[in-house]
Order: C-alpha cells, then structure tokens, then sequence
C-alpha cells in the first residue's frame, strides 16, 4: 500500500524566522515554522491505537505465519 503525503508548495523558497515542536498527549506533536513574510505553517503528527495480532509457529529459521487477526 503507498504512503500518502501532503506536498505543500506554498512554503517552498520562504525564508525561516522561528521553527518549534509542541509535544500534546492528548493530539499528538505539532510542528509551528513562522516565515519572514508573517506567515506560518503548522502541522500535526498523531499516532491512533491500532489492534493486531498474528498467530504463529517459531521455531528455527523465519516464523511460519499461521493466522493474522485484524477487526
């Protein structure tokens, strides 16, 4: 499956006054760039849990995958 990505054009060449990382537990981690123009750029990265489980036989060499569990 490809990763998406946002390409944001508009901040490309712009020139960097102030960047800073805001840490939230509840959000995430959020990125603030401000520009010499006046203008800024925010973005936010968030984990969502996920539940997974495989079903397996070990042993030597690679783990035979007997079932994956996915909802």
């Amino acid at each position: 499956m490809p990763r998406e990505f946002i390409e944001c054009t508009e901040i490309e060449g712009k020139t960097v006054k102030t960047a800073k990382i805001y840490e939230d537990a509840v959000d995430g981690c959020e990125t603030v760039i401000e520009f010499t123009d006046g203008t800024s750029f925010s973005s936010c990265v968030s984990h969502q849990a996920a539940i997974k489980a495989t079903l397996y036989r070990g042993g030597a060499g690679t783990p035979q995958t007997l079932r994956n569990y996915e909802p």
